[in-house]
Parts: C-alpha cells; structure tokens; sequence
C-alpha cells in the first residue's frame, strides 16, 4: 500500500536521514539503490511492517507497506514516522535565528535541522548509552546484536528493535557475551528491568513541562547516562540546550574554529553560548557541515 502525507515547505528528507548516526543502526536502514529510507514499525496492535520511506516531491512523502493495511493503521503508520521525521516540530524560529549569523546561514537554505529519531525514547536511550566511550563501529555491533538476537524478526525484511521486556528477561552475562555490551550491560539491564516493572517511564520524557536543566537531572539520574548523553538525548527530545560534546565532536571543534588547537569544553561551551536555547543544535550543525555536500555522506 502507497501512503502519501503532506510535509513542511523546507522539509528535505535525506537531510534529516542523515544529520546523525541512526539511519545506518538497525530497524534503520537506508536503500540507496531506490532512494528509500526503511524501518521494521510494530503497530499499536501488535503487527509488524516494513514501511519504505521516500520524498517524491518538495511537499510530499510518500510510505510504501506491503500487504493490507488497514485505516487505523495507515494512521499508526504516518505518526510513528512523523515522530521519526520531526514533521510535527516547528523550526521556524530555528532558522530565524541562523539566517542571523553568515556561519549558518546554509541551514535553513537546505532545510537542515531535524534530526532522526526513533519511535519511542527507550530505542533512542539505548542506542545512545552504545555511543558511549566506543568507536562507531562498535556500536553498530552492539546495536546489531540487540536486534538479531532480541528483537522480533519479520521475514527477511530485517528486525524489530528489542522491547524492554525483551531485554529485561535476559541476564547482564547474556548481554555482554552475546550483545557484547560490556559495562553497559548492567545499565541497559537496570533501565529495561524499571521500564518493565513500571518504576520508570521514560516515554513521557517527550511530553514533559518540566524546565530543560530539571529534565536534564532527571535524564542524567538513569544510571549509564553521563553528560555527554544525556545532552544529546535531549536533541531528540527536542531541548537544545546542551551541547552533549564527545572527543569526535572536540576533534571537528578544534580543527573549524582553532586550526586543530585543543581547548577545554568551558571554550567550546563559551563559543556557542549566545546562540541561546539553540545552542546544542547549532554545535551539531557545525561539526557536521561537510555531510550536507553529499546526498549521502557515510
């Protein structure tokens, strides 16, 4: 079935495909060959898809899903991949204030911007803790292992990522040996296991009122989740307020604005400081800018 839907005016697919890591993670995956963008989906009634994801026009995008689909579905369908895509997040005032600096002003000409996420923030927490003090290549294994031997298979389409019922069942020995998780597996056990036992409910972290730097203690209180993290887990909760640095992020800082000086991150903090509530997603735009001169960068 072809499900097409409406998208905003500077909406670019491909730049939100790829402004960070998670389209080459599992249920992600890009199809270069078709121009697609594909994602194993569980429906809220429990059925698996594959939905394929392509943008046909400036305006519309268009979801292809094999076999019937039913209206409450296609529904599920559109919102699970709009959580995905951003489309319900105004940036607007995003780009008001990068067309402020010339440094920034490509940003809103390409649409850049939103960035990828996953259905739920359990998917997202978890990816980001395999972020954690490990080359990119390792954390493609960790999260590869995650849904080859967690998560639900659907044909030979690719795998669901695992639910935290799925992880909570297993031992910390399981995941580090076969997920090879290594000093995350307890935290990744610990997290699943509360979400399990309804002592924590991190989806609502999405929706939450509370002021940023509160809901960054709150995001910081899961054990595994340090500074760098949680800043980033706040990106794609739409709070940008921290910056969420790593050494790659330090290495690009340094070779853009200080010809590969090393510096402290009170400097880097400082440099992006008067770009505001903004600031995180501005950082972000800056280290990656070279990725915006390829239809697909990595």
């Amino acid at each position: 079935m072809k499900i097409a839907f409406g998208v905003p005016d500077n909406f670019s697919l491909w730049r939100t495909v790829y402004s960070h890591g998670w389209c080459s993670l599992p249920p992600f995956e890009v199809d270069k060959k078709n121009d697609h963008l594909k994602r194993v989906l569980q429906l809220s009634n429990r059925k698996m898809i594959v939905a394929e994801i392509s943008q046909t026009s400036k305006a519309k995008l268009n979801i292809f899903a094999a076999g019937k689909i039913s209206l409450k579905e296609r529904q599920d369908i559109i919102l699970q991949m709009k959580t995905c895509l951003r489309l319900d997040e105004d940036y607007s005032e995003f780009y008001r204030e990068a067309k402020k600096h010339s440094h920034f002003r490509w940003v809103p000409y390409l649409g850049a911007g939103r960035l990828l996420r996953s259905p739920s923030v359990f998917e997202d927490v978890v990816k980001m803790i395999c972020t954690t003090n490990c080359s990119w290549a390792f954390t493609e294994i960790m999260v590869g292992n995650l849904c080859k031997k967690l998560g639900w298979k659907i044909d030979d389409s690719g795998w669901m990522f695992p639910t935290p019922k799925a992880i909570a069942e297993v031992t910390e020995k399981y995941l580090r040996k076969e997920i090879r998780a290594g000093y995350r597996a307890p935290y990744i056990l610990e997290l699943s296991r509360r979400i399990e036992n309804g002592e924590l409910d991190i989806e609502s972290w999405r929706t939450s009122t509370l002021p940023t730097d509160e809901l960054f203690m709150e995001v910081r209180s899961v054990k595994g989740i340090g500074p760098y993290a949680a800043g980033n887990i706040l990106k794609l909760l739409g709070r940008y307020d921290y910056l969420g640095i790593d050494s790659w992020c330090r290495k690009k800082y340094f070779e853009i604005h200080r010809n590969g000086r090393v510096a402290s991150d009170k400097v880097i903090e400082k440099h992006y400081e008067p770009l505001g509530k903004w600031k995180g997603l501005f950082f972000w735009m800056d280290v990656t800018k070279q990725w915006y001169d390829q239809k697909f960068p990595f």
